[in-house]
């Protein structure tokens, strides 16, 4: 699993030369020409991983301007499972963390992907344009099928990258916060939507898709506590809404090492360095000084440190989400609100489509 090289700024994105990859400087010279698109399915709660992976970079940029659609992925919940359990409940609590944590409604849309049909619809355009061996060997699909509750995998499954696709594009983003492990489903995206451009342009040579980037941040992929992946639906990371008694449990039982001695060496040690790694990006400081610190203390006092740094970084937004959490009906107003202004963009982007496709 990977790991962040670095803690002193968690939220600024990696360099890359490689073009689908956007870096600080793509956006903050003109925050205006930028629009994201981003997200999370609603099967439980967001957590650590999430934060420091994309969702503090999901404020960030809303603060300096972009533009930001944010939609929460409900019908994609049924891709690895039978029936979307609590889903009004997950939906709700997932606009409960996005508001505690900094978005604004006012300044970020915010919906859900069945209250926009649209989204849909270009789905089967979307899937004329990529091949069966294509979606077979994403890897992150490969992934989720290896973690799925399901007994034998529905054809929702292979769909799923061109499902958000039609998530990113509908609305025409050009910018997607992502973790390392979402890249592969962007690079569908960014395939479709050069695919759709080449077979359907515009009479006056014009193109009706933006080929979206990546912006990764420095934490693209947190470890859970049982050393895999930190997922919402595996049961091994901190939510965002634990208590303080809460997420001292959950950190005791992560998994570490023997060593006594605490370093920071993502290849040889992950889970003890991901602890590390999560303390530092809660201090804001390095990790190295952070394994400095604690020396031979040994797991024990690792877990102590990281609870407290935990604790201590999560008391504001923990207290503005219980805050928000007594007025449920502000929750589904925002949702409300968002589908108005998501389908009024969507409606737009299908008329494109079609006039295109010569399908009016």
């Amino acid at each position: 699993m990977t790991t962040a090289t670095t803690a002193t700024n968690a939220t600024t994105p990696t360099t890359s030369t490689t073009p689908s990859v956007a870096t600080t400087a793509t956006f903050t010279a003109d925050p205006a020409g930028h629009r994201v698109l981003t997200g999370d399915r609603p099967t439980g709660p967001l957590h650590l991983g999430h934060y420091f992976g994309t969702l503090h970079n999901r404020v960030q940029l809303q603060n300096q301007g972009v533009e930001m659609f944010v939609v929460i992925a409900d019908y994609q919940v049924i891709t690895d499972r039978d029936i979307a359990d609590r889903l009004a409940e997950h939906t709700e609590n997932l606009v409960l963390d996005y508001l505690a944590a900094g978005l604004d409604p006012d300044r970020a849309t915010i919906f859900a992907h069945s209250a926009v049909p649209v989204l849909n619809q270009l789905l089967l355009p979307f899937l004329s344009l990529v091949s069966v061996a294509e979606l077979n060997r994403n890897p992150t699909v490969k992934d989720e099928i290896a973690h799925s509750r399901q007994s034998a995998v529905n054809g929702l499954m292979f769909t799923y990258p061109a499902h958000q696709a039609a998530d990113i594009l509908f609305c025409k983003a050009n910018l997607v916060p992502v973790g390392q492990d979402q890249l592969p489903h962007l690079e569908v995206a960014r395939t479709i939507a050069r695919r759709f451009n080449e077979r359907y342009p515009h009479a006056d040579g014009g193109t009706v898709f933006p080929t979206p980037r990546a912006l990764l941040s420095d934490a693209p992929l947190l470890l859970g506590t049982d050393g895999g992946k930190m997922s919402k639906s595996r049961g091994n990371s901190v939510p965002l809404g634990a208590t303080e008694d809460e997420t001292a449990r959950i950190i005791r039982g992560a998994r570490t090492d023997a060593d006594r001695r605490i370093n920071y060496d993502p290849a040889n040690r992950p889970e003890v360095s991901s602890l590390v790694l999560l303390a530092a990006l809660c201090q804001d400081r390095a990790p190295e000084e952070i394994a400095e610190e604690l020396g031979d203390g040994g797991a024990a006092a690792l877990k102590r440190t990281v609870t407290d740094s935990v604790n201590e970084y999560l008391r504001p937004l923990r207290a503005r989400r219980a805050e928000l959490a007594a007025d449920r009906g502000h929750l589904r107003q925002v949702l409300r609100d968002g589908a108005e202004r998501a389908n009024a963009v969507a409606d737009a982007t299908l008329d494109e489509v079609r006039k295109v496709m010569g399908a009016i």
